[in-house]
């Protein structure tokens, strides 16, 4: 991963480059309405954004939904670049910047069918299986350790 850059930004600096990562994984790949996909949050968001060269692979997003609370979401690696470790990357750089803003819990919705990726995180299920842009989701929640 040593030829990996992962930077943190504000939707100015890193938007677009989260952007066209989503755009392939979720619009794409997985169906996602664009109008779903790419919503109002990106401008309130922090992006953490990992590239390869100039190319960027693996992106995720937060905000802080109350002063403990980050939601982390958008979390998205290129299928060329799964397995490599950049799903990690992206939630351990996500979780250290919200608990820096004072963060003490992060929340998602994750994917089903991604749902061991988060617990291997430390996540745990909150609630029951839901829907969300056509795909099975469930909501989970970590304390964040300071």
């Amino acid at each position: 991963m040593e030829s990996y850059d992962c930077r943190v930004g504000d939707d100015a600096e890193l938007g677009d480059l989260a952007r066209r990562v989503r755009r392939t994984v979720f619009i794409e790949e997985q169906g996602v309405p664009e109008a779903v996909e790419m919503d109002d949050k990106d401008g309130v968001a922090t992006h953490v954004v990992v590239t390869d060269g100039e190319t960027p692979v693996a992106t995720a997003r937060f905000r802080l939904v109350d002063d403990a609370t980050a939601k982390v979401e958008r979390v998205a690696v290129l299928a060329d670049y799964r397995g490599e470790g950049l799903g990690v990357r992206v939630m351990e750089t996500a979780e250290e910047r919200a608990r820096e803003r004072g963060a003490t819990k992060a929340k998602l919705h994750g994917q089903t069918h991604v749902r061991g990726f988060y617990e291997s995180l430390g996540y745990e299920v909150v609630g029951e299986t839901f829907e969300e842009a056509g795909i099975p989701h469930v909501a989970m929640a970590k304390q964040l350790d300071h």
